[in-house]
């Protein structure tokens, strides 16, 4: 089995295992559950809480004691125990400590992930810019047959979702272990207290460029997860005006289209990095994020449904223009020896810190514009959000910055 082959075996099982219940989990808890707004903020809060910590946790042990390709295995072993007791429990206050530690093990997954394909792709001799995007489309590709099976088995809003997401889990955690070993970092030299700890990632902040640039990772972040909380709640709103409307009745499929943008949008990056430069492509990012959001606020499955096709089109630039992007910038302003470190960083402010301020104001007003009767103010809503992202653009575009040199912007460091 090629390396390549390999590789995307581990983001096909990663993504999939995320995207079993990241989209439907929302209508779920609403539904079913029937959580509040705010309780499913705090739940998708989850998300970024653990990855204030855990991703930086387990970048530093995979850089210092332990192989990356192991803990990977061990993670998602754990995470198919924890995913099949969560779908056996329906009160909030049993529901959150569950997703709570799912969230904990699986967060930093994402960056392990980064970690040992850009280390096995190097390894190799190859370049990470040119041949992880193909390969980091598949998870792209698994998350998305993921939400499928969820839809058209009729499993969006039962806990059936959990159990697919376990059995991937227990799949991926197995498959870690036939990896190729991904080497640490070697311990031959005296090193200060924060290298021994890892914390010497911390040290890019020192930085201005590189202190900005995650700066503004984290505001981006707060948005990453927001339409995935809310896309599928929103549409099922729609039943009673728009009964028999494939984005309602089929509501994850036609959510899953912003997958498929976000697959195609991944093996555009290397060129738009190569020609425009990493500040050209993350604003790219952030006007796609304003559309994303203002079509939802002006779209409808009626004769809005253009407005709401153009939103998951724009996705894929909105998600991976930063997403892929902003993790490559990262790998390549840092040194091999802290690559699993960096990449937690970067983790911590997006997916971390980021999130936790989406999550929570997003329930917030998301339950301010929910009127007395249930009936929710969807344009309004995502209107708000459309803003947020446009006051972010035009402040990167002043702040940040950056002189792009053609010749320079894929060299990744060895």
């Amino acid at each position: 089995m090629g390396l390549k082959f390999k590789l995307t075996i581990l983001n096909f099982l990663e993504f999939f295992a995320w995207g079993a219940w990241l989209l439907s989990a929302g209508a779920y808890m609403f539904v079913t559950l029937e959580f509040s707004g705010i309780q499913i903020g705090a739940v998708y809060g989850t998300l970024g809480f653990a990855s204030l910590f855990m991703p930086a946790i387990i970048g530093i042990i995979a850089d210092k004691w332990i192989s990356a390709e192991k803990l990977m295995g061990f993670c998602h072993l754990i995470l198919a125990g924890l995913l099949y007791s969560l779908a056996n429990v329906t009160d909030f206050n049993s529901f959150y400590p569950l997703i709570f530690l799912v969230s904990m093990f699986y967060m930093p997954t994402i960056a392990l992930n980064r970690s040992i394909s850009f280390a096995l792709i190097e390894n190799n001799g190859l370049d990470i810019v040119k041949i992880f995007p193909p390969i980091r489309v598949w998870g792209t590709v698994g998350f998305i047959l993921a939400a499928w099976c969820v839809d058209f088995l009729e499993f969006g809003i039962t806990s059936n979702q959990f159990y697919i997401s376990a059995g991937a889990s227990l799949l991926l955690g197995l498959y870690s272990f036939t990896l190729p070993k991904v080497g640490m970092q070697k311990n031959e030299d005296k090193k200060t207290l924060a290298q021994a700890m890892g914390l010497d990632a911390f040290s890019l902040f020192k930085s201005k460029k590189i202190a900005i640039f995650l700066l503004f990772s984290m505001f981006l972040g707060c948005v990453l997860q927001i339409s995935n909380m809310w896309g599928d709640t929103f549409l099922r709103d729609f039943e009673e005006n728009y009964s028999g409307s494939f984005a309602v009745e089929h509501s994850l499929v036609f959510l899953s289209f912003s997958m498929i943008s976000e697959a195609l949008f991944i093996l555009s990056i290397p060129y738009f990095l190569r020609k425009f430069g990493i500040k050209k492509v993350m604003l790219m990012s952030m006007v796609a994020w304003v559309l994303r959001f203002a079509f939802f606020g002006i779209g409808d499955p009626g004769s809005g449904f253009i407005f709401l096709t153009l939103s998951m089109i724009i996705y894929g630039m909105a998600f991976d223009f930063f997403n892929i992007s902003g993790s490559m910038f990262m790998a390549k302003e840092s040194s091999p020896s802290i690559r699993s470190s960096a990449q937690g960083l970067f983790m911590l402010m997006t997916n971390g810190l980021g999130a936790i301020i989406g999550a929570y104001a997003s329930g917030y007003i998301v339950d301010y514009y929910t009127g007395a009767s249930g009936i929710k103010d969807w344009s309004t809503i995502w209107l708000v959000f459309a803003c947020y992202a446009l006051v972010v653009t035009i402040a990167f575009a002043f702040v940040f910055k950056y002189k792009h040199n053609p010749n320079e912007e894929l060299d990744v460091k060895h």
